[in-house]
């Protein structure tokens, strides 16, 4: 019990809260108006877009420094990215819709989020 705790605990260290995309500020604009382009205001609240007023989704204002995301990924941009690109492929009870974000799209969107 205590090793598979151990082995937790470093899994998440290891994996949770990481950056592993470089903050382009270029990249961040274009994933700044994609999310709002996409609607994402509506059901999440994001720091920095002040027509973010949603309830309906988690605070995105700082996901960095979560752990997991959706409860099931490490929280890495990459992962978010795959995350915001076919979320019911991850997690099929979500009711985050499948929005046909592209995967390009998709990292912008992470860089936004994570470097905000």
């Amino acid at each position: 019990m205590t090793r598979v705790l151990y082995l937790m605990l470093v899994t998440t260290l290891l994996c949770g809260c990481s950056h592993d995309m470089p903050a382009d500020t270029a990249q961040q604009a274009k994933g700044k108006a994609l999310l709002v382009a996409y609607g994402c205001t509506a059901c999440h609240t994001i720091k920095g877009l002040h027509a973010s007023a949603g309830n309906a989704g988690p605070g995105l204002e700082h996901i960095a420094d979560n752990s997991y995301i959706a409860g099931v990924l490490p929280n890495t941009t990459v992962a978010m990215a795959r995350w915001i690109v076919s979320p019911r492929q991850i997690s099929p009870g979500t009711a985050m819709p499948d929005l046909g974000v592209s995967p390009d799209e998709a990292r912008a969107m992470a860089a936004y989020l994570y470097h905000q």
